[in-house]
């Protein structure tokens, strides 16, 4: 049997040659190729030197001589973000390996020629073995939520690896197990312990996640939006470090978009190395095509942080901390109140569904638009509960639309409501219930893969600190009572107690909004219609209905706004790209 392993490196930690992968010990025994890094990898280094005698800085190598001492359980002591792959001589077996909330992404295939496994879908695409089909389920998934969820992919036949799992590879075959998962792993806080405990730790932890990731060998920073998230990640970096930190935010022209006023007023209370970089909209605007280049995996989502990797790379720094995570973990966004107070109102399951339907058409009637329709369809619903109402939060595209759009009335089953089911019955609080989901489903398969895909386009390195998991695990343990966000994100505020002002706390959210109907109908329009004329290459989409919703954007139907039209754009920019048929 044959094993062949490659790899292209940015190198973070230990930047000499000695780090170069595949990296091999004892004549080839054991190789390993690498992605990510292991936060921790200086204390396992100590706690392993007894039985190991380490030649290089490493992470790498560490992996090496865990593997040695713990065999596959090797990934349990392991903090980071992490795939890899490790091909053991003596046994003839290779072990591939995911981190445990899925920061790094891995992708492989069973093929007449064997597995072939890989970072990016372009990997796999360019090995000629795989047949490059977009299967009706896959299409159905991404119509509905503007991604494929895991482990399926956009490819038929093309799986990832799920986030806190392993695989073994041998000449039977493979098989894959799982060595963490979010629920079971949860902490299970005492009833007796106070808020001010609870507070205590969760300070602890976000600053011990914080120090590991600072760790690196070459010029880093972070990413400062002026929100909470960012704000925390720069205020325990500034307390944790001597050192002036590097920060680096989007800053534009136009007033409606510019965050510039709060990461100003963050940066000067830490003091950091501050680099505003000037935008104006429509230089974002001419960046789309690039990032639509650069996308492995096409989402809905993710030109934003092509553009602001792009400007932090050049502005010399080859890693950079974000706020991603502080969201799911922390209750951030308004799906968490709505839950709460959907499971508040179980009496609204006594009004028969039938006149619930009909209220729910009136609505349509009397105010048309994407919101509305949402609303109806949960009306609908067959119980007004979290379990079946979570699926539509996020939906892009609805049934009846994707029926059209495939001329199929057998599709799919959506695969969020498959976990949803398994989520909500289980026995985690309310507000983690909702953490999982989002964490499972859009933080995964939508904001780590774009961050992913679209920093290393530009050889840069995000790290996440909101998603250690002993943080993670702790959180999910924290009831309902104390963690609800009577303030935005209150739990997460009150445990850094004063570290960031007021201002920033009860600041708008912003994000990025901008004029996307208003460019897809104007500079960006030959642009999205050579796209979406594109998708006759996929059999399974009825063209002229992609046509028909395109004409009705153009024309202001109130049922079709742009977020429900782009994702099919950059669908069609991804077939055209990679020869799609």
């Amino acid at each position: 049997d044959l094993c062949v392993l490659g790899h292209r490196r940015l190198s973070i930690i230990d930047t000499s040659a000695q780090g170069n992968q595949p990296f091999h010990f004892d004549q080839d025994r054991l190789v390993v190729v690498f992605n990510g890094e292991i936060y921790n990898y200086l204390e396992l280094k100590n706690e392993l030197a007894a039985g190991f005698s380490f030649q290089t800085q490493t992470d790498t190598e560490v992996i090496i001589a865990a593997y040695l001492k713990w065999g596959t359980d090797c990934v349990s002591h392991f903090f980071g973000m992490f795939a890899f792959a490790l091909y053991d001589r003596d046994s003839n077996q290779l072990m591939i390996a995911r981190d445990r909330l899925g920061v790094k992404p891995l992708y492989y295939a069973q093929t007449s020629d064997g597995l072939v496994f890989a970072s990016e879908i372009r990997a796999l695409l360019s090995t000629g073995l795989i047949e490059k089909k977009i299967g009706l389920h896959e299409l159905c998934d991404y119509l509905r939520y503007q991604t494929v969820h895991a482990p399926a992919s956009i490819i038929e036949g093309v799986h990832m690896l799920m986030p806190g799992h392993f695989m073994l590879v041998n000449a039977d075959g493979f098989t894959i197990q799982r060595y963490w998962d979010a629920t079971s792993h949860r902490a299970h806080i005492s009833p007796g312990v106070s808020r001010s405990e609870v507070l205590q730790h969760i300070e602890e932890l976000l600053t011990s996640s914080v120090e590991l990731r600072m760790r690196a060998d070459v010029p880093f920073g972070a990413f400062l939006s002026g929100g909470i998230d960012s704000s925390i990640v720069v205020g325990l970096m500034s307390r944790i470090s001597e050192h002036r930190a590097k920060t680096f935010s989007i800053t534009f022209h136009e007033k409606e978009f510019d965050e510039s006023p709060y990461s100003e007023l963050i940066a000067q209370k830490f003091k950091t190395d501050h680099t505003p970089i000037r935008l104006r909209a429509n230089h974002f605007l001419e960046l789309i095509p690039d990032a639509l280049n650069a996308m492995d995996h096409p989402s809905g989502d993710g030109a934003n942080t092509y553009v602001v990797s792009k400007v932090t790379r050049e502005a010399g720094v080859k890693m950079a901390l974000s706020g991603l995570g502080g969201d799911e973990v922390f209750a951030g966004y308004d799906v968490f109140k709505r839950m709460m107070s959907l499971e508040q109102k179980a009496w609204l399951n006594l009004t028969p569904k039938v006149l619930r339907k009909s209220a729910g058409a009136l609505l349509r009637s009397i105010k048309p638009s994407v919101a509305t329709d949402k609303l109806a369809l949960a009306l609908g619903s067959e119980r007004l509960d979290p379990e079946h109402l979570y699926p539509l939060t996020r939906q892009i595209l609805f049934e009846d639309d994707i029926q059209r759009l495939t001329n199929s009335s057998r599709i799919a089953e959506n695969p969020m409501r498959i976990l949803s089911s398994t989520v909500f019955n289980s026995d985690l609080p309310l507000l983690s219930k909702v953490s999982v989901m989002e964490m499972e489903t859009y933080m995964q398969n939508t904001l780590l893969r774009d961050a992913d895909q679209m920093s290393m386009a530009h050889a840069l390195e995000i790290r996440v600190p909101f998603l250690d998991h002993r943080l993670v695990e702790y959180v999910l343990g924290v009831s309902d009572t104390i963690k609800y966000p009577h303030t935005p994100k209150e739990l997460l505020t009150a445990s850094v107690g004063n570290l960031i002002p007021r201002e920033i706390i009860d600041r708008p959210k912003m994000g990025f909004t901008f004029p996307w109907a208003l460019w897809m109908r104007n500079e960006l329009n030959s642009f999205c219609e050579s796209q979406l004329q594109a998708l006759e290459a996929v059999q399974a989409l009825n063209h002229a209905e992609v046509m028909t919703l395109w004409k009705r954007f153009m024309n202001n139907d109130k049922h079709i706004t742009w977020s429900r039209i782009w994702p099919l754009v950059v669908l069609g920019h991804w077939v055209k790209e990679h020869d799609i048929h």
